[in-house]
């Protein structure tokens, strides 16, 4: 028969329909205003849940659950006031122990998530998010590179076997103190062979040299650091698995992130907000540890204490930092403590190989560098001041040389370990950064958009649904149909692969919309001219379907390449735009050409036709 799919091609159809139904499902039962309590160094206990759950309820407000999962907590609310209302609370209740950060929690009943079924990503102006304005510190990415040529002087001297007396910062120079006159000339050979792009100043010692920056590297270096730092934040980002994020530069040195449904705001505040790294010291055994805290710091020597407060002398020369680890990950070590397993590059593997083979029997330190910012009132203002945390949490006796891989242990929980191995594995940051403005967008600020879009889709739709129902009366009422489903499977797909919805994806689907009357169009004005030229009802019905598929099939391909090369080159809301511009153009192939072909087929294939409705 011409107008009668098989079986098991009428099922296909309807299990996508039925599960497009599923996963489009949770998209109608919104979100829920919630506050999520964590701590970056321990998992939050029962008894800290149960502390939460009564500070809640002394302040008058009512909450709609508290969940505990993962060491967090999560507390959600009927409305945004009570929400805002309960994070001032518990942030004033619980101190600067815990993190408090608002969030917008799925409200999916149980059995959808069962199925794996998810509500779609909204972007910021839609669903709401966090938006972070992150300003990279300048003056701290020219202090690390004056603390980088600092030591490359010292072994550029070395190695050409100048006698120095010493080398350091002097302000915002590099100054080098030499044992005679006679020494300036061999020190000047030997750091314009291996530093040639530092600058000499004049100097009135005639034993000692002034060595700056020039002003052109000094923008390179903070370009660097910009461009750098945008990269790390992008790792770490995806690290925290956050569905198209936005991370652009603002400004010489600003960086914007925004991050569209995110789930764990509270973790994406740490994670970027931290810029914590690893330096690995050798212990200075030889000089007296208590003098030094009495304030004589011998000369190559720094003091540190040790996460149990007690003082320890190190080496004021880094062995390897974070920037050279190119791997990192977290377990066990075999007295089943938390530890971060370590690789290194080239370089670094070179460097600790020769340290620890020259150093067998000596005790070597790992450092903890950590930049964190703290809130305090003064006069009644709330100012962030941004504070360097330095402890070291391990020191171990080098037993034998090695070199690529290796273990740090000495961390307190698991949960340390890891947030330590993902800030080392998506690279340290070249420079500091400040948070300084952060923005958790509800999707009250965004309603209008989101009235205004829904209001868009759904007059096209309705407007389209009357007109093809009257015009070709039950060829239009089967389109409308194929309409339905074309936008229930949209929504599917995008729930299914947790792309982010914006202004411009709404305005791709009220545009795949039109294309998909389109093709309903094309193929009944196909079957009318059939019609019109003789043909019987299913002959022509046939007919119809056959020759207008090539015209949909071209159009719709000429459509979806410029939508794959608005992908290509967009940004942002742009692919946005193409991304459910392609999606729409393919469903909206599939339930005009198959969809209405098979309700079609339902209605007039099994039986004589005199005449059709259309």
């Amino acid at each position: 028969m011409q107008n009668h799919f098989p079986l098991w091609k009428n099922g296909l159809i309807l299990i996508i329909l039925v599960v497009a139904s599923i996963y489009a499902l949770p998209n109608l039962y919104g979100d829920d205003p919630s506050v999520q309590v964590s701590s970056s160094s321990t998992p939050l206990e029962q008894s800290q849940v149960k502390q939460i759950e009564d500070h809640v309820k002394q302040a008058g407000l009512n909450s709609k659950s508290v969940e505990y999962k993962n060491g967090q907590a999560l507390v959600r609310f009927e409305n945004t006031n009570d929400q805002l209302k309960a994070a001032d609370i518990l942030r004033d209740k619980l101190g600067n122990d815990v993190t408090v950060a608002l969030n917008l929690a799925p409200a999916t009943p149980a059995w959808l998530q069962a199925f794996g079924a998810n509500p779609m990503y909204l972007g910021l102006d839609l669903r709401g998010g966090v938006h972070f304005l992150l300003e990279v510190d300048m003056d701290a990415a020219i202090k690390q590179a004056q603390e980088r040529y600092t030591d490359d002087v010292r072994t550029a001297l070395r190695t050409a076997k100048v006698h120095y007396v010493s080398v350091g910062r002097d302000k915002d120079r590099i100054k080098v103190q030499l044992k005679s006159a006679e020494e300036v000339e061999a020190a000047t050979q030997a750091i314009n062979k291996d530093l040639s792009s530092l600058k000499f100043e004049s100097v009135e010692n005639l034993n000692e040299l002034i060595l700056s920056i020039p002003e052109v590297e000094q923008r390179e270096i903070k370009k660097f650091a910009l461009t750098q730092n945008i990269t790390t934040l992008r790792n770490r980002v995806n690290e925290l698995g956050v569905a198209e994020p936005v991370i652009q530069q603002q400004g010489d040195n600003r960086i914007v992130v925004q991050l569209p449904g995110v789930q764990d705001t509270a973790r994406a505040k740490d994670i970027l907000g931290t810029t914590a790294t690893l330096e690995y010291r050798l212990v200075d055994v030889e000089h007296d540890v208590q003098k030094a805290v009495q304030g004589r710091v011998p000369i190559g020597s720094r003091l540190y204490y040790e996460k149990n407060g007690n003082p320890i002398l190190l080496d004021s020369r880094v062995i390897v930092t974070g920037d050279q680890i190119v791997d990192a990950s977290s377990g066990l070590d075999q007295n089943n403590s938390p530890a971060v397993f370590i690789t290194l590059n080239g370089v670094g593997a070179k460097k600790m190989g020769k340290v620890t083979q020259e150093s067998i029997g000596k005790p070597m330190a790992v450092v903890f560098i950590e930049y964190k910012i703290k809130t305090r009132e003064v006069n009644g203002e709330k100012l962030r001041t941004k504070e360097k945390v330095e402890k070291v949490i391990s020191v171990a006796t080098i037993r034998d040389a090695f070199s690529k891989r290796f273990q740090t242990t000495g961390l307190d929980n698991p949960q340390e370990a890891r947030n330590l191995a993902l800030l080392l594995r998506a690279g340290a940051l070249a420079a500091p950064v400040d948070i300084i403005e952060e923005r958790t967008i509800g999707p009250s600020l965004g309603q209008d958009n989101i009235d205004q879009g829904m209001n868009s889709v759904i007059v096209g739709f309705v407007i389209v649904m009357i007109f093809m129902a009257f015009y070709y009366k039950v060829f239009g009422l089967v389109a409308n149909f194929a309409l339905t489903f074309n936008l229930v499977l949209i929504i599917s797909l995008l729930s299914m692969l947790q792309a982010t919805l914006t202004l411009p994806g709404i305005a791709g689907i009220v545009l795949t919309i039109g294309m998909a009357v389109d093709a309903n169009v094309l193929i009944n004005e196909r079957i009318r001219e059939e019609i019109n030229n003789g043909n019987t009802p299913q002959a022509s019905i046939f007919a119809g379907y056959e020759k207008a598929f090539g015209t949909i099939f071209d159009s719709n391909i000429t459509t979806l390449l410029v939508a794959l090369i608005l992908f290509g080159f967009g940004t942002g809301p742009v692919k946005g735009f193409a991304v459910t511009l392609s999606i729409g153009i393919l469903s909206s192939m599939f339930t005009a050409i198959m969809g209405s072909r098979m309700l079609i087929n339902w209605i007039y294939g099994s039986r004589r036709v005199e005449k059709l409705s259309i």
